[in-house]
């Protein structure tokens, strides 16, 4: 059986905008695995009963199904010991990481970008998507990310500890990206995947970095459909 993995999109089934899926992209290809990506939507939870999950990622890798993003990377290691390391180190790190990358950085880009995806998904997965996350942030979409513009310089200066490192290092891992790298890659990778909003600017070490990012694996995330911001 092919590598196979379970990926977020909506009516585009190439425009994959989950960043946990991100995450688990860029390990494979961290990796140098091959993997066919099989388009899954928020409605079809019922896809997912083989592997006991109701959210992507999932990777089918031979008789092995692996679900969740960090159960992915920790598999990848140990399957694949001969192929570049994911995870250096004490796992601690890279979950105080994650930790930190989705109650402030994802957190603060859903904000931003929340009212842009619904665009993307058709009719069903619109409703659902519409629903849920008004419900979860007690308001419409369109007044979560209201006024996003003049928000913007408080979301970059939430950043500084991610610029004071990549002051001193090119990536998270240090001279070559790892885990942590593709971690907090995800994050941007869903904004850019979803809405046209430029998040960064130009001259920023974080927006190096992350052009850096796109650059890897032969330019794998560049060339995903984004709006490219």
């Amino acid at each position: 059986m092919a590598r196979q993995l379970y990926e977020l999109c909506g009516t585009d089934a190439e425009r994959i905008f989950s960043p946990y899926c991100w995450r688990s992209r860029m390990a494979l290809a961290h990796k140098g695995l091959d993997f066919e990506s099989v388009p899954w939507r928020f409605t079809e939870t019922d896809r997912l009963a083989f592997a006991q999950h109701e959210k992507v990622p999932v990777l089918v890798d031979g008789a092995r199904v692996v679900a969740d993003s960090w159960a992915i990377a920790q598999y990848l290691d140990q399957a694949y010991p001969d192929r570049p390391s994911l995870l250096h180190g004490q796992p601690a790190g890279y979950r105080f990481l994650a930790a930190w990358n989705d109650s402030v950085l994802l957190a603060g880009i859903g904000r931003m970008i929340v009212s842009d995806i619904p665009a993307l998904l058709g009719p069903k997965e619109r409703a659902y998507f519409v629903e849920s996350r008004e419900k979860r942030y007690g308001m419409t979409l369109e007044q979560v990310t209201a006024d996003r513009e003049a928000r913007l310089p408080a979301f970059r200066a939430a950043l500084q500890p991610m610029r004071l490192m990549l002051r001193e290092q090119p990536f998270f891992g240090g001279q070559a990206p790892d885990y942590a790298d593709h971690i907090v890659f995800g994050s941007f990778m869903w904004a850019r995947s979803c809405s046209p909003l430029r998040l960064l600017e130009l001259d920023d070490v974080v927006h190096a970095w992350r052009e850096r990012l796109l650059d890897l694996h032969g330019g794998m995330a560049r060339r995903a459909p984004c709006f490219g911001a």
